[in-house]
């Protein structure tokens, strides 16, 4: 070899280890700036309270301010899109729910590709769901509400905050599992069905513990069953849907942060370290039991899997119960 091809290599050695040292460098150095977390979701719901909550925690160990800005809209279709299109930089991350991995099967003309547009950062909480009725109607626990369902088929409604979201599925699940026609009302957020329910204008609605379990408590709607393989620490005189009548029913909430694909490794790991030590906190975990919300801990290959295989499990919700998009 000639010796200026030689010198050609050795520059070009050079350069890439000169890259690949830059890129930790770069990832120690961020954040120099502001960091958003788009929210898909209107204001005032799970998503949001637990979005704002881990990015004021982020705040001090990573030395910047981390920005929530609630995007809702298309069942959480407009917020996800505007991350996916964002630079991969650390500096635009999505808080997402099992919203997204719905998405993937039930919406076919979404503009974004989980897999493809995106990287698994962190999971933050799971939490169950609680199915509450408004005051006036007659029915008190599930068999009751099944039986009144089907003496009034498709009169009965329930509320959510857009298709897709995992109170559409949990009564699009309760319907297909207990043979049941109940209307489904889809709001732009979860705050505007939630205020229809507890004003007596919507007769049901499926909604997380964390924010519901206040009103079940103050009476302002009746709590007929909650969704999760057991009874919920924050109301344990509530039956579970599946000892109610329902054999085999689950749905629950959970969260988790992505950011666009691309985004370096070193960054997506500096952030699964942050979130995964604030969530592994004493003080954290028992502020959020209170509310009836459990902390996740994965790493992101971990977070990743969790994420596809979510995605197969409601593809085949949905292809069995037939579920469409409304």
């Amino acid at each position: 070899m000639k010796r200026s091809h030689v010198l050609r290599c050795l520059a070009a050695c050079a350069c890439a280890a000169g890259l690949l040292q830059a890129l930790p460098a770069a990832a120690q150095s961020w954040p120099t700036r502001p960091v958003r977390i788009i929210v898909p979701f209107a204001a005032g719901g799970p998503a949001d309270v637990f979005a704002r909550y881990i990015a004021q925690r982020l705040q001090e160990p990573l030395g910047q301010p981390f920005v929530v800005e609630d995007r809702p809209g298309a069942g959480a279709v407009i917020g996800t899109d505007l991350v996916a299109k964002s630079p991969a930089d650390g500096y635009t991350l999505l808080l997402m729910s099992n919203t997204h991995t719905v998405n993937e099967t039930l919406l076919s003309n979404k503009p974004y590709d989980l897999e493809r547009d995106f990287v698994a950062i962190a999971p933050i909480n799971y939490s169950d769901l609680v199915l509450v009725a408004k005051p006036a109607l007659p029915a008190n626990n599930v068999r009751e509400l099944i039986q009144l369902a089907k003496q009034h088929p498709g009169q009965l409604n329930y509320a959510s905050s857009g298709t897709g979201t995992p109170y559409h599925m949990a009564g699009e699940l309760f319907k297909s599992m207990s043979d049941t026609k109940i209307v489904h009302i889809p709001y732009k957020g979860s705050s505007g069905a939630r205020t229809d329910v507890l004003g007596g204008q919507v007769d049901l609605m499926f909604d997380a513990v964390t924010t519901m379990a206040e009103s079940v408590k103050a009476g302002k709607v009746k709590a007929i069953a909650t969704t999760g393989k057991k009874r919920s620490t924050v109301l344990p005189d509530v039956p579970t849907v599946d000892e109610s009548g329902v054999p085999g029913y689950e749905a629950t909430i959970w969260l988790g942060l992505l950011a666009p694909k691309g985004t370096p490794p070193a960054i997506v790991n500096r952030l699964n370290e942050a979130i995964s030590k604030i969530v592994s906190q004493p003080d954290v975990q028992q502020a959020w039991a209170k509310q009836g919300a459990v902390a996740m801990v994965m790493n992101p290959q971990a977070f990743d899997k969790y994420v596809r295989e979510d995605v197969q499990k409601w593809a085949k919700v949905i292809h069995t119960a037939h579920i469409k998009a409304d």
